[in-house]
């Protein structure tokens, strides 16, 4: 089914977004494993492959639509040398892309697209699930101290 040719080129911006936040929690990621933290390191690799489930649909959708997939594009890749910039960059990162799919779904129903719009939806609320988890991390941080927030990342 031949999609609209807007609309292909805003999924595209949104798996580029998808990709480079793949890459970046993966990164965060393996800082959290190799300084220690275990809690946090699966945390944060859960939600990288939230992303690449993201960044799966998004393909598919873009090749039912007749587009081609550009999956060689990055967005800068922000990444935090302490624990509470990682979680802050990925929480602003995820604002941004709560943001992007908004004004995608617009799009997909001014060019009658409801297919596309429910998957962004879908994507949507997964979404807003990573900003609810980053909310909560920066809260913990907040009231215990950083010190004592770490001590329960560790494992043991």
């Amino acid at each position: 089914m031949k999609g609209n040719d807007k609309l292909i080129a805003v999924l595209n911006q949104l798996l580029a977004d998808e990709l480079t936040a793949i890459s970046q929690y993966m990164v965060h990621a393996e800082m959290c494993d190799n300084w220690g933290y275990a809690k946090l390191h699966n945390a944060i690799a859960l939600q990288a492959h939230d992303e690449m489930h993201h960044a799966e649909w998004l393909i598919q959708r873009i090749l039912f639509l007749e587009g081609v997939p550009v999956v060689s594009k990055l967005n800068p890749i922000r990444i935090g040398q302490s624990v509470l910039e990682m979680v802050s960059n990925d929480q602003d990162d995820e604002l941004g892309a709560i943001v992007a799919y908004n004004n995608a779904i617009g799009l997909a129903h001014e060019v009658a697209d409801q297919s596309t719009a429910d998957l962004l939806l879908k994507i949507l609320k997964m979404e807003d699930g990573h900003v609810d988890w980053a909310e909560v991390q920066r809260a913990q941080i907040e009231q215990m101290g950083i010190e004592n927030y770490l001590a329960n990342q560790t494992v043991g």
